[in-house]
């Protein structure tokens, strides 16, 4: 390997770092145990940092003793959930990322309009499951993909939205809203779908690396949907590509006559991981030459809850 190429930006978004902060925030402010219901961010480093602190991650509020600080994470939940929370007297923070809570309020306007919404998602994934949780069971449909959309079954004589998860890749979101513009022409919603700033920058610096290099190596979790779409884009360019979690993924064999490696890293995958792979790159190739490629710079920042301020 002669050349080691950084995609700029890459790692946490403000999203992500608002939702550890305010973790870590609570610990400074109210002492342990703080109870975080699901993987404050899609990411096993940053969940295992935090529980050595004496945070505890649950999945169900069952699992939080009464009167305890209850953290809801960055993906969002569904209505239901703070109901819950506040029936047994649960002491709330919301780390929901504020793009997220962008989706939710949109979703909500639709329904208040009389519209029937369809949102491009992943099923399963938290972030689709705490909008979905937004409104009453059948209101909201999601789709994936084109072919969902031409399968999918409408409402009779209702006007139709929709929204989007906010990590797609931007080229699939594309097309399944283009597919849904031409079988409802008179759908409404935002032209470019509600994917984040940091998904289509990351996105866009993967795509500009894939230029310059032989393979390409993304950190970041699998349950990562950001990360994921990384290393698919990658491959999509024609450049071989893996995901890894962290160095101890890394296999020196994949780099055999390969001149150019790129590493990028998702929206919720720390520093200190992708310097792993760095630090480990180097010391297997000590004449490799390391350079950035910037395509933009993030300098977006969101304020913390105000019980943490």
């Amino acid at each position: 390997m002669k050349k080691l190429i950084l995609a700029n930006p890459r790692g946490f978004c403000a999203g992500v770092e608002r939702a550890i902060h305010v973790v870590e925030r609570a610990v400074e402010k109210f002492g342990t145990p703080i109870y975080v219901r699901h993987e404050i961010v899609h990411n096993q480093y940053v969940v295992e940092n935090l529980k050595s602190r004496g945070v505890i991650f649950v999945e169900e509020l069952s699992e939080v003793p009464s009167n305890a600080i209850v953290i809801f994470s960055a993906h969002g939940v569904g209505d239901a959930v703070y109901k819950e929370a506040a029936d047994r007297g649960l002491h709330t923070l919301d780390a929901t990322c504020p793009l997220v809570q962008k989706v939710h309020s949109s979703a909500k306007k639709h329904y208040e309009a009389g519209r029937y919404i369809i949102m491009i998602g992943h099923i399963g994934h938290a972030e689709v499951e705490g909008t979905l949780g937004q409104l009453p069971e059948g209101a909201i449909a999601i789709v994936r993909n084109r072919e969902d959309v031409e399968k999918l079954t409408v409402p009779e004589n209702r006007e139709l939205a929709y929204i989007t998860q906010t990590t797609l890749s931007v080229d699939e979101a594309k097309d399944t809203i283009a597919a849904l513009h031409e079988r409802f022409p008179n759908i409404v919603g935002p032209a470019a779908g509600d994917l984040c700033y940091a998904t289509g920058n990351r996105q866009a610096a993967v795509r500009e690396l894939c230029e310059k290099v032989d393979f390409l190596v993304v950190v970041g979790s699998k349950k990562s949907s950001n990360s994921t779409r990384l290393c698919e884009l990658g491959t999509k360019c024609g450049i071989p590509s893996r995901l890894i979690d962290s160095v101890e993924d890394l296999d020196f064999s994949w780099f055999e006559g390969v001149e150019r490696v790129g590493l990028s890293s998702g929206a919720s995958a720390p520093a200190i991981l992708v310097q792993g792979v760095v630090d480990a790159i180097k010391a297997k190739f000590p004449e490799v030459q390391i350079e950035d490629s910037i395509t933009s710079v993030e300098n977006l920042h969101f304020t913390l809850p105000k019980e943490l301020v």
